[in-house]
């Protein structure tokens, strides 16, 4: 009988936001704009060409070491003046000209005078360029080969791999990171998202006494229940949609993005790269780029998605359960929602804590005694610990972990359903902490 009054809450739940315009917009939506963002940021990576805004650049060169060496590049062009430094000053303040470099003899005190302040990109090319040409010059005075030198240079290529039970395994440094920050930012995102949607509709029907009449039929623990699973099942419903559209858009958009962007859009970034910054460090790395995107894909496909999303959905909703009690809690503990904000706060603060620790502590070194207790601990473990799984976890830890996010669950549920049950019907009356001390601890 209880379960099936429960199920009645959670089918009206469910419906109720399932049914909403704004859901299905929203559901539409945000796969389409990742996508479209995604296509856009590498739309305008390969055609900065197109769309940069060419710099004129005057040079002094008072040392004769630059004439003729400063070749043009997409974003800045160099024209030398025959005139000293005081004439070329004068002339520039009405001339085309965007910038005025003076070089002088010795180097030191190089200046770049401009009408406005230069940009980062237009600053570093001309460093770049003036550096890579006095470092050649430098050699050659002191007869030394650059071939050489530059040859010295070549940065080594480290390649990772995982020794596993069932042999070596590729693994790459960079996608372990982004994976553990994608699945913790999700999770983090969600348990807000959902959590404060069960407090305002706990508020709303709180607020227009509806609240009265459902307690006359259900008992208000059964009423919470019901609630936060109803919620949790539109968003985890939201969720299955969102990555099945964007796996989707992703398959028919991507290979005519790529079209598009010449066949190859990693490649052709890279060389846009190359050109603009034709002696730096991206340069001398340029040839190894197809081989770290090979290595990056090896790594990808050496995930265990079947371990990896199983993890994923039992921290997503044992700590949406857990969070979305104490929000319940919250919601019949006010009136209105200007009053949750004394309430909010502590809630969340565990949350946006272990989120702040995750790129700085938790992913820098996962082993720390820091990162274990988090990943432990039930209110901050849905993030830890999906960011140290990337990592690898001891079976012991992960099971340990699992098994207090349940307990705190279930102690949780109870402690919120104490508070809930008085709160749901106080009208006009602020509470405090001291107030839902005594609502837990109220008999009855």
């Amino acid at each position: 009988m209880i379960m099936n009054k429960i199920l009645l809450i959670i089918q009206r739940e469910y419906l109720s936001r399932v049914k909403k315009k704004s859901f299905l917009v929203l559901t539409l939506l945000v796969p389409v704009l990742f996508v479209g963002m995604i296509g856009l940021v590498g739309y305008l990576a390969v055609n900065q060409d197109a769309m940069s805004d060419k710099k004129s650049v005057l040079v002094v060169d008072e040392s004769g070491w630059f004439a003729g060496k400063m070749t043009n590049s997409s974003s800045v062009s160099f024209t030398f003046s025959t005139d000293d430094y005081s004439a070329a000053r004068d002339k520039f303040k009405t001339s085309d000209d965007d910038y005025l470099l003076h070089i002088p003899a010795p180097l030191s005190g190089l200046q770049l005078l401009g009408k406005k302040k230069a940009s980062a990109l237009t600053s570093q090319v001309i460093s770049e360029k003036i550096n890579a040409i006095a470092q050649q010059h430098r050699l050659a005075d002191a007869h030394i080969d650059s071939a050489v030198v530059a040859n010295a240079q070549k940065s080594l290529h480290l390649e990772e791999k995982q020794i596993t039970e069932s042999g070596e395994k590729d693994t790459h440094a960079a996608v372990t990171l982004i994976l553990g920050i994608l699945f913790a930012m999700i999770i983090y995102m969600c348990l807000l998202i959902y959590g404060v949607q069960v407090m305002r509709g706990v508020i709303e029907e709180k607020v227009s006494r509806i609240i009265e009449v459902v307690i006359s039929s259900v008992k208000p623990f059964e009423l919470m229940m019901g609630k936060i699973i109803g919620v949790g099942l539109v968003g985890l419903t939201q969720f299955v949609l969102w990555i099945a559209l964007s796996v989707g858009l992703s398959f028919v958009g991507g290979p005519i993005l790529a079209k598009k962007l010449g066949g190859n859009p990693q490649k052709a970034q890279t060389e846009q790269v190359v050109k603009m910054h034709p002696n730096s460090a991206q340069a001398a790395a340029a040839p190894k780029d197809d081989n770290e995107m090979a290595e990056v894909m090896r790594s990808l496909g050496n995930v265990n998605l079947v371990y990896t999303l199983g993890c994923f959905l039992f921290y997503f909703l044992m700590g949406y359960f857990l969070y979305s009690a104490l929000f319940a809690a919250v919601g019949s503990a006010v009136d209105n929602e200007t009053e949750t904000q004394q309430f909010v706060f502590p809630v969340t603060f565990p949350l946006i804590f272990t989120f702040m620790m995750a790129q700085s502590v938790i992913a820098v070194n996962p082993d720390s005694t820091l990162s274990v207790w988090l990943s432990m601990i039930p209110f901050t473990s849905p993030i830890a610990m999906m960011i140290r799984l990337q990592f690898g976890v001891p079976t012991w830890q992960l099971v340990t972990s699992m098994a207090l996010l349940v307990a705190g669950f279930v102690v949780t549920v109870w402690a919120a359903g104490r508070i809930y049950r008085v709160g749901i019907l106080m009208y006009g009356k602020k509470a405090s902490y001291k107030e839902l001390v005594k609502w837990f601890l109220y008999k009855g």
